[in-house]
């Protein structure tokens, strides 16, 4: 069952409050939203603020208590007005990211401290609650960047973006989302969503405020040389590429072999010295038998338009 929809993405102005980030389709899309609340009554709707495009000014923000306060109260104001049950921040990133200064570490805290205050405060007046989830890196560099321990206590749940653990900025043709890391020899940096998860766990986050991140897309590397099919090869380009398109153009075509990695647990293509790593069907539904089985809050995907059969969606649930 699908009990969350995160809406992306909201931005933030040059007065440090939330601003729809497309207003060609945004108020559309809330009205419909709406529609689809009264349809689902369990469904719980959260505007989403920043992503890769839209984090500069997350800083800014998070930099003074009368910056913090007034985005705060936009923030009220804006899923109010739009009829949100929440928010959820996707600061990329604190510290590290566009902007970024290094007391954002400990203001981030202070940000989703004042976010859950004012948030409660409102909720007493509504009679209702609202949601403050965040979503954050996969890797170390991340946790070492915020005060993930403190944080949890303000948030209902963060998700751990468990997916770009490698792509086109790496130099070698590897796995987008392995669920284990792989044993043999590699000549980059490893990563999991394993190893991801035991590090944002040993770093303080309490198991049932974790969702793992599920890509609902994968990378297509081309250039690549025909040896190991493919797998920690050199390429000349790559892309992202979403799930129904790597069906529909790569996957039932005969020059691509498909593949599936024993310990990373995903599954892989190789054909016309390109190398496709993605999740499918099957992996997918590993994923989620591994968060179940870890006890975490449970599995979010990026993102549903790239599965418009649903087909990695009801895996999920599977």
């Amino acid at each position: 069952m699908l009990d969350v929809i995160h809406y992306a993405f909201a931005a933030i102005g040059t007065d440090g409050k939330i601003k729809a980030g497309d207003t060609a389709i945004d108020y559309t899309n809330f009205t419909k939203f709406k529609a689809l609340k009264a349809q689902y009554p369990h469904l719980i709707t959260l505007i989403s603020i920043g992503g890769w495009n839209d984090s500069d000014r997350f800083s800014d923000v998070a930099l003074t208590d009368v910056s913090r306060k007034t985005f705060a109260q936009s923030v009220v104001s804006f899923i109010r007005q739009y009829g949100f049950d929440g928010v959820d921040l996707d600061w990329e990133y604190p510290v590290s990211g566009t902007g970024g200064r290094a007391v954002d570490k400990t203001n981030f805290t202070l940000l989703m401290k004042v976010l859950r205050e004012t948030l409660d405060a409102q909720a007493k007046v509504d009679r209702r609650y609202y949601y403050l989830t965040f979503a954050g890196g996969a890797a170390n560099w991340y946790l070492n960047n915020i005060e993930l321990s403190k944080v949890s206590q303000y948030i209902d749940y963060a998700l751990d973006m468990t997916y770009d653990l490698h792509g086109p900025w790496d130099t070698y043709a590897d796995f987008n989302s392995p669920l284990y890391t792989p044993t043999e020899s590699s000549p980059q940096y490893k990563i999991s969503v394993d190893s991801s998860i035991r590090a944002w766990l040993s770093a303080g986050i309490p198991k049932g405020k974790l969702v793992l991140g599920i890509p609902f897309y994968g990378y297509v590397y081309n250039g690549v040389k025909n040896t190991n099919n493919g797998l920690y090869q050199t390429f000349t380009s790559a892309k992202a590429v979403g799930y129904d398109s790597i069906i529909s153009n790569y996957l039932n075509k005969s020059a691509y072999t498909k593949l599936t990695h024993s310990t990373a647990g995903v599954p892989y293509l190789f054909g016309n010295n390109t190398f496709i790593s993605y999740d499918d069907a099957a992996s997918v539904k590993k994923k989620a038998q591994y968060a179940r089985s870890q006890g975490l809050r449970g599995t979010a995907a990026w993102e549903l338009s790239y599965d418009r059969s649903a087909v990695l969606l009801k895996a999920m649930a599977g």
